[in-house]
């Protein structure tokens, strides 16, 4: 599958403007789109406008059109008046149940399955993975799976960072993961920092940003640091 995705940690760094340290990134991936179909379920339906409008805002900075997702009562002419789709960061948990109850885990699926580019972040970039398993969200909803797109064949922890707070007695990052993995032993994990993402193309993927550090059950954690080019199932590292 020749698919196209962006896909990262996070949109904003402290202290910066919203979507301001991906931004020639972005640029470059909306190269030839125009029109930009964008997937608000991670925040609470009361806010999803208000999210919208805020994205909107970031692509018409580029001279792009934003249209929400979110209010289609036909998804498949939806999706047919988009040149890329984008999924907003917020709750995981609550980002798919909504993708499962609208029908577009299926109809985002298959379109980006074809060819259609795929854009996400945080929770978006979750989504892109086989499972939401490697999230940081507190499941405030219950969703039918925690089966996601699997646009990736492994697992994206975004934000990931392996920072521990002092006087704080709960788990690093690293050990969240090391008990996923202990559960899943033949699952990957990208610990995607914050201000890095993956772009993929086809079977290829580069790495940009701040790095990422990979897990696997039973290997040393390889970390990598600024641009580095991969195969798609990070099975050259």
């Amino acid at each position: 599958m020749n698919m196209e995705l962006l896909l990262l940690s996070n949109s904003t760094l402290p202290g910066e403007p919203f979507f301001e340290w991906p931004r020639q990134y972005v640029n470059r991936f909306l190269a030839g789109r125009q029109r930009i179909g964008f997937v608000p379920f991670a925040a609470p339906e009361d806010q999803q406008d208000a999210y919208v409008e805020k994205v909107a805002e970031v692509f018409a900075s580029f001279g792009r059109e934003t249209i929400g997702l979110h209010k289609a009562t036909d998804q498949n002419a939806a999706m047919d008046g988009v040149d890329l789709v984008a999924v907003g960061g917020g709750n995981s948990f609550l980002l798919l149940r909504s993708l499962y109850r609208s029908g577009l885990i299926r109809t985002l699926r298959d379109r980006v399955e074809r060819g259609l580019p795929y854009l996400g972040w945080s929770a978006g970039a979750n989504v892109a993975c086989p499972t939401i398993m490697t999230t940081n969200d507190m499941p405030i909803v219950e969703p039918p799976s925690l089966k996601a797109f699997h646009f990736v064949p492994f697992q994206i922890n975004p934000h990931y960072t392996e920072a521990t707070i002092p006087g704080h007695g709960g788990e690093s990052r690293g050990q969240r993961i090391a008990e996923y993995l202990a559960l899943n032993p033949r699952s990957t994990v990208a610990g995607l920092r914050e201000g890095a993402l993956l772009q993929v193309s086809g079977d290829r993927m580069e790495l940009h940003g701040t790095g990422m550090s990979v897990f696997r059950r039973g290997k040393p954690v390889v970390t990598l640091e600024g641009h580095a080019v991969l195969r798609r199932d990070l099975s050259d590292i």
